[in-house]
């Protein structure tokens, strides 16, 4: 076993765990960014200037009207920026636009004594528009020749070759939304500039080093004048990975003209319209199966609706390429991405990075073709199912394939899957207006970030004195239990007791150069570099206990607080060995780092082993659905998820639950609409609040909800044998959406295929019931359109 995956005797990681805030979560005590304007004097209020137009070029920006309000400080344009007028790292977001590139776009930003007096001048810039022609849909872009950023092709094998040898070749279309991130903390910043004209900014943000320097390239400063920090975030899912640094620039550069501390803090309406969400995609396909049902050819393309700007589309669709396998080898494939540029927000990270994305399109293809070839939906999966010695269409080894397989007969045997099918044929027999199906689906995700250069991880752990110890790390908290996983490692490479341990916010002049949480990799990368600090002093610590304890340093344990030497009696207290070598000079700080090793990727090539490892699990999702109305209810979930070896087990557990609620939630429930019509609001959000945009709910869970995580799973090379979970959980939701449509299609003759929309909410359902139903009326004479044909 490696050193790094290795557990010493009595370990804090695998206990289950609360959430290190759990109390001041559900007390309410727990501070967040903009609670700390209440602990500020003299705080400035930012409001943004947004035009509501979707496409148009300024023409003129009046501010004086604004600054006739009482209470208005200042106006902040593109003309008070001493940097660079940027917040994007790609240098396609101007800060402050000439442009209005989307419906809600801010092009100025009002500074007021209190928010009323920021909203009232905000509502009295006058902004005059040339109005240009916009493009709100995927379709609309795709028809226009509207694409940005790089447009990667993936190549595995001979494609034609492959349908050359297919008995059963089909083609098909399939479009799916967006998804609002919707956490419960909107986007914050607060600024405040020092006597030596350092800049110190808290933000609400998953990447503190790339807010620092988008706020110092803002500024025209040098990064070590600009200091980030992070004290939690109320939620993130990706939608705090890139675009909290506009905001943080904005109160920065306010906070730098004015000398007053600013706060930005976006209302749930500001945040729906101008923060990015999931991506929507398009894709088109083609697929060859053999005469036993296995895949001998893909041939697809996948457009994602990446909005006025790049952002992180580039990667998100690189790693929507790398997931379009999921769990299934595909020998030939050729698969090409695209990013269309529309006049809509700028689309972003979230929660899976593009992977749901592409492993949703070959699940949807699955599910359509399995009744064309008279198979079973879960008999067509299985028969394609990597192998040993089998290769990702990108060129990575599957090196835990038995793990796809494992995961997926254990929800059966606990799920007791035979016995519940019979039971649904005999209730679908019984009931012509309700029917009841039963979906399993499964899942391979990739992790490490693709851009190799991010995957590397730093901490800063100081032991005191007196015993006690403070870790810094570069990851960053938003609920998901990261800091309470670094406590036990800490805890565990020490060997000391939990309550010996206090973790430090997340800030640049700590730990610098750190990468975004995000990935699902916030564990690996920052759980090994708290290692990597603590093993540094344990092992000076030994050197000082071996020497009082009259033994050789290799021969010392530090167990629960205290030092033993093997096969001895002797022994020394921790807060005594800490005094002794503070005595001694012995250096009671240490700064750790971690780089992920074996990865290479060629972006140009698509080539290569972008991940560290493969995560697994499997989910069954039984539903029933309402005939007269396509209403439905999830009756059962059964999940089998491969954490590893847990770090946290009542925290992963708690990932993998939350995961799997949002990913249902993306699929069944999350609709996004937008004005496409040629009206005054063309190009408007529609679903801007709560009340229409329907997020998941208690009445949307499952009755019956079992999580179990794989046993005897330890993943070598990784932080204590464990395994990522932040992203993996959500895909499992893809067995909900089968299931409805296995449900849909009972409505109908057996071996209809039925294509369902996604999200696949109850109006969907019910149309897609409304086509089963159809394919068992007598012919009329047309053909019905339908987007699978088998050549």
């Amino acid at each position: 076993m490696s050193q790094l995956s290795q557990r010493p005797e009595k370990p804090v990681v695998g206990l289950p765990l609360p959430h290190e805030s759990a109390g001041l979560h559900v007390t309410g005590a727990a501070l967040y960014t903009d609670d700390l304007i209440h602990r500020t004097k003299d705080v400035l209020h930012a409001y943004p200037v947004q035009v509501m137009k979707a496409h148009g070029r300024i023409t003129a920006l009046r501010t004086g009207p604004a600054l006739a309000v009482p209470g208005v400080v200042q106006v902040l344009t593109g003309d008070d920026v001493p940097g660079v007028n940027d917040a994007g790292m790609k240098h396609d977001e101007p800060l402050f636009p000439d442009t209005v590139m989307f419906h809600g776009h801010a092009v100025a930003w009002v500074l007021g004594e209190t928010l009323e007096a920021a909203r009232l001048g905000a509502a009295a810039v006058e902004v005059e528009l040339d109005e240009l022609p916009s493009l709100v849909t995927l379709s609309e872009a795709v028809a226009a020749d509207s694409f940005h950023g790089a447009r990667p092709v993936m190549l595995a094998g001979d494609v034609d070759a492959g349908f050359a040898d297919s008995a059963h070749v089909f083609t098909g279309e399939f479009q799916f939304s967006e998804q609002e991130h919707f956490y419960l903390e909107t986007h914050a910043a607060l600024a405040h500039v020092d006597e030596a004209g350092q800049v110190f900014v808290q933000s609400s943000t998953q990447h503190p080093s790339e807010t620092q320097e988008i706020v110092a390239h803002v500024l025209g400063l040098h990064s070590h004048e600009v200091t980030v920090q992070c004290l939690r975030m109320g939620g993130g899912f990706g939608g705090k990975e890139m675009q909290p640094h506009g905001f943080a620039a904005v109160a920065a550069l306010g906070a730098k003209l004015t000398g007053r501390p600013v706060r930005v803090r976006l209302n749930r309406t500001q945040d729906l319209t101008m923060s990015g969400k999931r991506h929507g995609f398009h894709a088109s396909w083609k697929i060859g199966f053999d005469t036993e049902g296995r895949i001998r050819a893909l041939d697809a393309t996948l457009t994602a609706d990446g909005g006025w700007s790049l952002d992180l589309s580039e990667p998100v669709v690189a790693r929507a390429l790398c997931h379009i396998d999921n769990t299934y080898w595909i020998p030939n494939a050729r698969i090409a991405g695209r990013i269309a540029r529309t006049n809509k927000v700028s689309n972003t990270a979230f929660r899976g990075f593009g992977g749901p994305q592409g492993m949703l399109v070959i699940e949807d293809i699955m599910g359509r073709c399995a009744p064309l070839l008279g198979l079973d939906p879960t008999e067509l999966r299985e028969r394609n199912f990597y192998r040993e010695g089998q290769y990702t269409p990108y060129g990575q080894p599957v090196t835990q394939p038995g793990r796809i397989s494992a995961v997926w007969e254990q929800v059966k045997e606990k799920g007791g899957l035979a016995d519940r099918r019979r039971e649904i044929a005999a209730f679908n027999a019984a009931h012509p207006h309700a029917k009841r199906a039963l979906a399993l689906t499964g899942i391979k995700f990739g992790i490490s970030f693709n851009l190799t250069a991010f995957n590397q991880g730093g901490a800063l752990v100081l032991i005191y004195k007196d015993g006690s110890v403070l870790i810094n790390h570069g990851g960053t908290e938003m609920g998901q239990g990261l800091h309470t996983k670094m406590l036990q490692v800490a805890a565990t490479t020490l060997g000391i007791p939990l309550h010996k341990v206090r973790l430090a916010p997340t800030r640049t002049d700590k730990v610098p150069n750190t990468s975004a949480t995000a990935a699902s990799a916030g564990t690996d990368l920052n759980g090994a570099a708290v290692k990597n600090a603590c093993e540094q002093l344990r092992g000076r610590l030994l050197e000082v206990a071996g020497t009082q304890l009259g033994a050789s340093a290799s021969d010392v344990r530090i167990v629960e607080g205290v030092a033993r030497v093997l096969g001895g009696d002797r022994e020394l207290a921790w807060d005594d060995l800490v005094r002794i070598a503070y005595l001694q000079r012995v250096q009671l700080s240490a700064a750790g780092f971690y780089r992920t090793e074996g990865l290479h990727w060629d972006a140009k090539a698509f080539r290569g082993s972008p991940f560290k490892y493969f995560a697994h699990g499997a989910a069954a999702a039984e539903v029933e659905v309402d005939g007269f109305t396509g209403a439905y209810r999830i009756r059962r979930v059964d999940i089998v998820h491969d954490v590893g070896d847990s770090l946290s087990p009542m925290i992963d557990i708690g990932q993998v639950e939350g995961g799997f609620v949002q990913g249902a939630g993306w699929l069944t429930l999350e609709e996004m609409r937008w004005d496409t019509g040629d009206g005054p609001h063309r190009g408007r959000l529609l679903t801007q609040a709560a009340s229409t945009y329907k997020l998941p709910s208690f009445s949307e869970m499952p009755e019956e909800f079992h999580v179990t995580l794989l046993e005897h799973a330890t993943e070598e090379g990784a932080v204590y044998g464990s395994k990522a979970v932040g992203e993996p959980p959500l895909m499992l939701a893809f067995s909900v959406r089968e299931a409805l449509r296995q449900a849909a299609a009972a409505f109908g003759p057996a071996g209809v295929s039925v294509e369902l929309a996604s999200p696949a909410t109850p109006e969907a359902v019910y149309w897609a019931v409304e086509a089963a139903r159809a394919a068992a009326a007598p012919s009329t004479g047309t053909a019905a359109p339908t987007a699978l044909s088998n050549a």
